[in-house]
């Protein structure tokens, strides 16, 4: 069959798909390049195999458009074409990078240090057909930062690697950009997302992320890259454009980590630490078994694996408390009363402490709030400075206000920003109100467990935050005391708040227009009161005439697709797209008065955030025409709102009626509609059926056994 009659066949399949005819013909152009350029050769064989069994979906998706540049970089799934991470969506980036690089620092001799996680692509989803060969199956990190190597070296630029067999996290990669003097970093890694997940992020010479307008100058020059060059390992290394990191650097990096420290007499914690099988063994274990903490690591998630086998729905994400179950059953086996986790590159941290009625696993708002509190004390300069960003809790802010700090709240999200504070502050002694220089900071905190306690690193670090509130943790325990009861006094003092965050999962093209026609209804057409509550005040971010003045790039009026609702009862909801992957985050923030009982009040507030988010999200949903039942809104997030339509709306209604002629029949057909790992998934949101509609499903909780 010739290409033509291959497009053809395309063409039909796209046709039959629910996606717009421009998308189509974007796919079909970008299909016949892929089929025909002899860059793509790799690929072609996978490419026809996806062809011949019908994939259309997944062809649109993979081809529709190139990958985007947001957040620093590109990620997404690995896969093959242009909307896909793989060797060429990397190696165009790279050159676009270099090319960028000497456009700015002109043919001095230059240096990127590369750090890279331990993932490792085996289409666990699926989307690839097994037998057609492929250049991204079983490509791994490591694999991804020598091709970014070998671009680099053509442009004659030194690369900083690990030694072969090792890893570097996310933010010893920063510590390391600024120890080495680099002229820029990157980072090989998709975070916590899926195991089929990879990506790259590009860093300054100062240790921060790319923010705009410097991003969208970097992607204007990936976007004019049509051929790329590339100088073998080999040559690369004969050529002495390829270094190792030296050991020196990762010592200093543990050194700047123990520098936080406010109570170095208190150290008694016992710790169980898992790394979720990534590289936070080096960072947070490291800084952990420095300080002479009693610390276990969780054996079953010690291994380096990407495919990350021993997670829950292999969602390697400390934000999610279940990531931290196996740690706790460890805990309780060993006797230890703290637990602690980070995601695969080691910058986010999750949480969890055993109080008088059992183990709690803390949010990112509470985690944000204690390391606050707990970096505050002992400070060393006078006027100690508190960054976050403005999705996260108010509660910071009190405390900070509370020790005379100077605080800055109102960031967009994204630890990027918190990083151009730190530098804006080290180049000119000013960023926006403050005066002063980067070793004022006492904190910078978000709410999706990111902090940094050192201004000698400028990306969130799991490793300092820890450190605090171990060290916080044991002086709490040698009063009979714990977190809980501190972060409880916190609430008693400055009053309760109660942070909500919900997420709509939107996959594919149609996924992908459905989030750009909530945020565009919206802009547009806002509403006036949220779960009957009037709204005091509504705000764009993409307001030129707003707190962030005229857009500085492309990538700047990305990062500020975030709309803001302040409503009478002191509530606020946020609204925004994620920027690394394909859904809409709604955060939602209920305040109480101080010296309310705090359990009383933070069941209230708990109710209330629910309330107010369910309704939101429904009038979110309303406007792009979905219809779902209240209790399908509680299964898991992980689940997309396509799948959480039809389990609602044609699976469970159809068990009902199976479960009544003939229930063994009625078990046998769900299992095969729905996988084991989904299962799951759903069955809080059956849970929930029970509860709000006040029906008995016991049996249809019977099918999940």
């Amino acid at each position: 069959m010739g290409t033509s009659e291959i497009l053809d066949s395309a063409r039909v399949g796209f046709a039959g798909l629910d996606v717009s005819p421009v998308i189509q013909e974007s796919a079909l152009s970008n299909l016949q390049a892929w089929l025909t350029d002899s860059r793509f050769d790799a690929y072609r064989s996978q490419i026809l195999a996806q062809i011949e069994e019908g994939l259309w979906g997944t062809l649109v998706d993979s081809f529709y458009r190139t990958l985007p540049f947001g957040t620093g970089g590109r990620r997404g799934t690995v896969g093959i074409g242009p909307n896909r991470f793989n060797p060429w969506t990397l190696a165009t980036s790279i050159q676009g990078h270099a090319a960028w690089l000497r456009a700015q620092l002109g043919d001095q001799q230059l240096s990127v240090v590369i750090g890279y996680d331990v993932r490792r692509f085996d289409d666990l989803g699926g989307n690839l057909v097994p037998d057609a060969t492929t250049p991204v199956r079983g490509i791994t990190s490591r694999h991804f930062a020598e091709i970014a190597t070998e671009v680099y070296a053509a442009h004659d630029i030194t690369v900083y690697l690990p030694p072969v067999g090792e890893i570097l996290s996310t933010p010893e990669l920063s510590f390391a950009v600024r120890a080495l003097s680099a002229d820029a970093g990157l980072v090989i890694s998709a975070s916590h997302n899926p195991p089929d997940d990879n990506g790259s992020k590009f860093y300054h010479g100062h240790g921060g992320q790319m923010v705009p307008p410097f991003d969208g100058e970097v992607a204007d020059f990936i976007a004019a890259v049509e051929t790329t060059e590339r100088m073998s390992m080999d040559r690369a290394q004969a050529n002495g454009l390829v270094r190792e990191i030296p050991a020196e650097v990762h010592k200093e990096y543990i050194a700047a980590n123990l520098a936080v420290s406010r109570h170095p007499q208190a150290r008694s914690t016992h710790i169980v630490f898992t790394p979720l099988h990534g590289t936070a063994d080096t960072t947070v274990a490291d800084v952990l078994n420095a300080a002479g903490f009693p610390l276990t690591i969780e054996p079953s998630q010690a291994g380096y694996d990407g495919s990350f086998p021993n997670v829950p729905f292999r969602v390697p994400n400390p934000e999610r408390p279940e990531t931290l179950a196996r740690a706790i059953a460890t805990a309780n086996e060993v006797g230890a009363s703290m637990v602690m986790g980070c995601d695969p590159d080691a910058d986010r941290l999750g949480v969890a402490v055993k109080g008088t009625e059992g183990w709690k696993t803390l949010n990112g708002n509470e985690i944000a709030a204690l390391v606050c509190h707990a970096a505050l004390q002992s400070h060393s300069n006078h006027q100690p400075l508190i960054i976050k960003t403005e999705v996260t809790s108010s509660l910071v802010s009190r405390i900070a206000e509370s020790h005379g700090a100077t605080v800055i709240d109102h960031l967009l999200v994204g630890f990027k920003y918190i990083g151009e504070a730190l530098f804006m502050l080290e180049r000119k002694g000013k960023f926006l109100h403050v005066e002063g220089d980067p070793e004022c900071l006492a904190a910078g905190v978000e709410e999706s467990h990111g902090v940094l306690v050192t201004p000698e690193i400028r990306d969130k670090d799991a490793a300092g935050g820890a450190l605090l509130l171990a060290e916080l943790a044991s002086v709490e325990q040698l009063q009979d005391r714990t977190l809980i009861d501190t972060l409880n006094d916190l609430m008693n003092t400055h009053g309760a708040v109660y942070n909500l965050l919900l997420s709509t999962v939107m996959k594919g093209v149609q996924g992908r227009a459905r989030i750009e026609a909530v945020q565009q209804s919206f802009r547009s057409n806002p509403p006036t009161n949220i779960a009957g509550v009037p709204v005091t005040s509504f705000t764009d971010h993409q307001q030129l005439d707003g707190v962030f003045g005229p857009f500085r790039s492309d990538t700047d009026k990305a990062s500020r697709d975030v709309l803001v609702w302040h409503l009478e009862d002191g509530s606020r909801v946020i609204l925004r797209p994620s920027g690394t992957e394909p859904k809409s985050k709604v955060y939602v923030e209920v305040s109480g008065t101080p010296g309310a009982p705090v359990q009383g009040e933070q069941n209230r507030l708990q109710r209330l955030a629910q309330h107010i988010g369910r309704s939101f999200i429904q009038e979110m949903l309303r406007r792009v025409d979905i219809h779902l039942p209240d209790w399908a809104l509680e299964i898991s997030d992980l689940v997309s709102i396509e799948d959480k339509e039809a389990w609602a709306n044609r699976v469970i209604p159809s068990l009902q009626a199976r479960l009544q002629d003939d229930p063994e029949t009625a078990k046998q057909w769900f299992i095969t509609q729905i996988k084991t790992e989904h299962r799951a998934m759903l069955r809080p949101g059956i849970e929930a059926m029970a509860r709000i509609e006040g029906v008995d499903c016991s049996e249809l909780l019977s099918c999940f056994d």
